[in-house]
């Protein structure tokens, strides 16, 4: 029987290990998602390259 519960025991914490890995998957993607979401917009960041294209304003 001892067998039996250390199997249940073990079982049970890889399922929660899994179950935790796969909540950090899923709280990435969304955070990602989030990023990529706002790239799209007309007034966004302006790029680093970008910046020394005009000259300084008098």
């Amino acid at each position: 029987m001892y067998e039996y519960e250390l199997y249940r025991s073990t079982s049970a914490e890889l399922i929660r290990r899994a179950d935790a890995e796969r909540e950090i998957g899923r709280a990435r993607r969304v955070r990602r998602a989030a990023r990529r979401s706002g790239r799209q917009d007309p007034e966004g960041k302006v790029r680093q390259g970008d910046r020394g294209r005009f000259a300084p304003a008098a």
